[in-house]
């Protein structure tokens, strides 16, 4: 069985590797593509109870800084851009 490249990522441990995987992200590539806010939303579509904190923690692993040490205003940017793409 191979090694699961999600959890080799910062910020990402178990349980954040199984729901991104529920959602058909496998791969830092895919993680990267679809970017913070997109696999939050994918993992929150798929009916999980995440908080934002996920969506900083992928920031984070796609930079590889803990998610706390992320910019404030990428924050900023980061909830914005979730604000935008979330249904009214």
């Amino acid at each position: 069985m191979s090694q699961d490249e999600l959890l080799e990522l910062r910020n990402l441990g178990k349980t954040s590797a199984q729901w991104l995987h529920a959602t058909g992200i496998h791969n830092r590539e895919q993680l990267r593509q679809l970017g913070p806010v997109g696999a939050y939303n994918a993992v929150r579509a798929r009916g999980f109870n995440a908080s934002k904190a996920l969506m900083f923690s992928i920031a984070g692993a796609l930079q590889d800084v803990h998610w706390n040490d992320l910019d404030p205003q990428y924050k900023e940017q980061l909830l914005l851009q979730l604000q935008e793409q979330s249904p009214p």
